[in-house]
């Protein structure tokens, strides 16, 4: 059990510290001269069953209440030190309402100095410590008189701390690994050391971590474990790692830094967070409110943004996000405190709910929503929640870094919340099984009717299909949400198309009539040089945009090939086209040829074969290199026949665009999704 004190200057805590342990926690030379706590100081007490009691002695000087709070997080049991010739004093009140703020429930008050008090006084004390008590957390905790100098109640406040620490219930493991740093020293003969208290998990000797928000790495060594040699350090212990690696070094860490496990290396610098202000506030909080921000160990400057339409009064509790002026390693659940800009004192605290608060649409009511499904407690219950709410999906890696759950744990979420999970490759996705199952039938019912509108088009594109789908998922989710329906057989990808299983582009009774009358024109013998769609539609009296479609169309099925602008030939015959070539290579001494080599085997004009040579180099079928060209075998399958005398399915038909408004080109008709071999993306062009 770790113990923190808390109380008014000079009210005796260190001196009770050291009457309870033996140990004097003030070691730094201005404390002993000025007789007073500066910093914090730590000291332990073995028990009869072996285990060791942890102690955090704070500063009770207003001036170093920032240090105070250093030392509060993570304690797990409060002695608030009034002295009685004193009573409440202004720090016993602010440090009450820090423990308060904290979410300490658990201590004990310790009425130092009884024997400067007559029992008239202590009668008195007493009542009003009960009084202040009242509305705080440690409402109702016992009243203990001791005296340092007579020994009265010294050894019955011991023996009550001992009782205390068995009835404690043993803080969880099962969590990721954080220690927040409370010192950094060197050792002679030892290294860089580190102390803190272990808020999560667990860490053993050998472990690899990482300082945060640094992100220096480094492997622990050795552990001391509330003033013990170990071998693991444990979720509620005071800890002592000695830390490894390029880089560590004392300078090189400071106290408000964590270590963790790797996998919780996420520093925040937005947080969206509930806040509560103290009643004793005079003033609201307004828009965009400086303070000072103190988690763990760490002090940051802060802006606070209000997520509600009206100041939060004293004494009241609102959402907010805090805009932190450097980012801070963090869990959701932690709890923060909030002084003024000028240190003089504690404005109110919180919790923290969602550390990858979005800089905009902040108070939305969708948002609103997430954050109340974010302040539930329990992960199960706010990942439920979550997934009920828009945009109706979790990214479940971030939820459960930012928990600093384990895979394990995250997985029994999964499963208690009956969810559907979906790899990516920035992490796991989850979704509601009735969510999953809504955009699934969803998908389906789209496509349907898209084929059913479209027949003669071989799908839909995969983004307008996203945008169109609730829930949206991010672009990744979604893909990988719909390979799975592929694998499952209830849906085909093909490039950037995604359509029915069963589905076959087919053309209507017009295009069908049409495409007779074209082959004639553009196979046979004048199958190297086929007109231009200009002059297909003059010869056959139709208008020229429906031929141009039509071969658009067409193309994109795989039975044309645009290999100029307007210049279509049949897919077969560019496969010729490609058997020609390579015929021309192989007798080539060097694997060479020329553009007259390949014009008098295709008996067509010069202009004609250097653009079916500059379609081929475009696809990486050809390599130029001045006037010469040699074959890319690895690309001759893109157009080459298979033995049956029909072209290979390579998926080259299907889109990279993805797009229901691409434009193919300069001065054409916008195509549904299509494109053609003028279109390709610049990268995929050959010089020469």
């Amino acid at each position: 059990m770790i113990v923190g004190t808390a109380g008014h200057i000079d009210h005796g805590k260190t001196t009770l510290v050291r009457a309870l342990t033996g140990v004097d926690t003030d070691r730094l030379k201005e404390e002993k001269a000025r007789g007073i706590s500066i910093d914090l100081g730590f000291a332990y007490l073995p028990a009869s069953d072996g285990s060791v009691l942890g102690f955090v002695d704070v500063p009770g000087h207003e001036k170093f209440v920032h240090n105070m709070l250093a030392g509060a997080t993570g304690i797990d049991f409060v002695l608030l030190v009034i002295a009685a010739d004193d009573g409440v004093m202004p720090q016993t009140r602010e440090h009450l309402a820090i423990v308060d703020l904290l979410g300490i429930e658990r201590g004990v008050v310790a009425l130092t100095k009884a024997d400067l008090a007559p029992p008239e006084r202590r009668e008195a004390v007493i009542a009003d410590i009960r009084q202040t008590l009242a509305t705080t957390s440690l409402a109702g905790v016992e009243i203990v008189p001791v005296s340092t100098v007579s020994g009265e109640g010294v050894d019955d406040l011991r023996q009550r701390l001992f009782d205390e620490a068995r009835a404690q219930t043993q803080r969880s493991t099962q969590g990721r690994f954080r220690l927040a740093i409370d010192r950094c020293f060197t050792l002679s003969g030892t290294g860089t050391v580190v102390t803190g208290t272990v808020l999560s998990g667990q860490v053993a000797v050998g472990d690899h971590v990482v300082v945060s928000p640094s992100g220096l790495a480094a492997r622990v060594r050795s552990i001391h474990a509330q003033d013990r040699p170990a071998e693991r350090g444990l979720a509620g212990q005071r800890c002592a790692l000695n830390l490894a690696g390029d880089g560590v070094s004392k300078d090189a860490i400071a106290r408000g830094e964590m270590v963790l496990d790797p996998a919780l290396h996420k520093p925040t610098d937005r947080i969206d967070a509930t806040l509560k202000l103290l009643p004793g506030e005079s003033k609201p909080v307004t828009q965009w409110m400086p303070a000072r921000l103190h988690h763990a160990s760490a002090e940051v400057g802060a802006r606070i943004v209000l997520l509600g339409d009206a100041p939060i009064a004293p004494g009241s509790e609102a959402p907010v996000q805090l805009v932190l002026d450097e980012p801070i390693a963090a869990a959701a659940g932690d709890r923060f405190v909030l002084r003024d800009t000028t240190a003089q004192r504690t404005i109110g605290g919180g919790k923290f709910l969602d550390l990858r608060a979005p800089p905009r649409k902040r108070r939305t009511p969708e948002r609103l929503a997430q954050l109340a499904a974010h302040a539930l407690a329990e992960p199960q219950a706010a990942l439920a929640a979550l997934l009920e709410r828009p945009p109706y999906h979790v990214e479940l890696s971030s939820f459960a870094r930012d928990r600093a759950l384990t895979d394990a744990a995250a997985a029994a979420l999964v499963t208690c919340c009956s969810a559907v999970t979906v790899m990516t490759p920035a992490g796991v996705l989850a979704l509601s099984a009735a969510g999953a199952l809504g955009l699934k039938r969803a998908v389906l019912v789209m496509l349907a009717k898209f084929h059913a509108d479209h027949p003669d088009l071989p799908g839909l594109g995969l983004e307008p299909l996203r945008l169109q789908m609730q829930p949206r998922l991010p672009a990744p989710g979604f893909i990988a949400f719909l390979q799975g329906l592929a694998k499952a057989g209830e849906i085909a990808l093909d490039g950037a198309w995604v359509r029915l299983k069963g589905h076959e582009v087919r053309l209507s009774p017009e295009d069908e009539r049409l495409w007779t009358r074209i082959v004639p024109l553009i196979g046979g013998d004048e199958r190297f040089r086929p007109p231009r769609v200009r002059d297909i539609a003059g010869m056959l009296d139709v208008k020229e945009p429906e031929v141009r479609r039509l071969l658009k169309l067409l193309s994109r099925m795989g039975k044309v090939d645009e290999v100029a602008h307007d210049h279509f030939f049949l897919r077969p015959t560019v496969g010729e086209m490609v058997e020609i070539i390579v015929d021309c290579a192989g007798v080539a001494a060097d694997g060479q040829f020329t553009a007259a080599q390949f014009r008098d085997r295709v008996d067509n004009g010069r202009k004609v074969a250097i653009q079916i040579l500059e379609f081929f180099d475009r696809h990486g079928v050809t390599l130029r290199r001045g006037d010469l060209r040699r074959i890319n075998k690895h690309r001759l399958d893109l157009f080459r026949r298979s033995s049956e005398g029909e072209p290979k399915s390579t998926g080259r038909e299907s889109s990279p665009v993805g797009r229901p408004d691409f434009k193919s080109g300069r001065g054409r008709e916008p195509v549904l999704g299509g494109f053609d071999s003028l279109s390709l993306p610049p990268n995929s062009r050959r010089a020469g």
